[in-house]
């Protein structure tokens, strides 16, 4: 099974955007789909602006759990949510750099 990176990093955009909804309490209604196509590195740089307040927001609620002041299940859920993107900034790095080896291998 071949999977397009390009549709990966769109799948992990839109999950990390359901997170961040969740976490500020917006409901996750579909939008319609634009007829614009973003380039590669608009979605890359969108993703990792993403994944970058996900780590930032579990790194605040963490340091709220140091003082006191937040609950077990939100220090939980934003740990795990900055995991999950941990966890998929590590998947896309390795698929770019198996990609750029192929090249660097393909004969010219």
């Amino acid at each position: 099974m071949t999977i397009n990176p390009l549709t990966a990093i769109n799948a992990y955009a839109k999950n990390a955007e359901i997170f961040r909804n969740a976490e500020l309490g917006i409901s996750n209604t579909p939008r319609a789909i634009s007829s614009d196509v973003q380039s590669f590195s608009a979605v890359v740089q969108n993703f990792m602006a993403d994944a970058v307040t996900s780590v930032e927001a579990g790194e605040k609620i963490a340091a709220s759990a140091v003082d006191g002041k937040a609950d077990l299940t939100s220090i939980v859920l934003a740990l795990d949510n900055a995991e999950i993107v941990l966890t998929q900034i590590t998947a896309i790095r390795d698929k770019l750099v198996t990609a750029y080896q192929s090249v660097l291998n393909s004969p010219i």
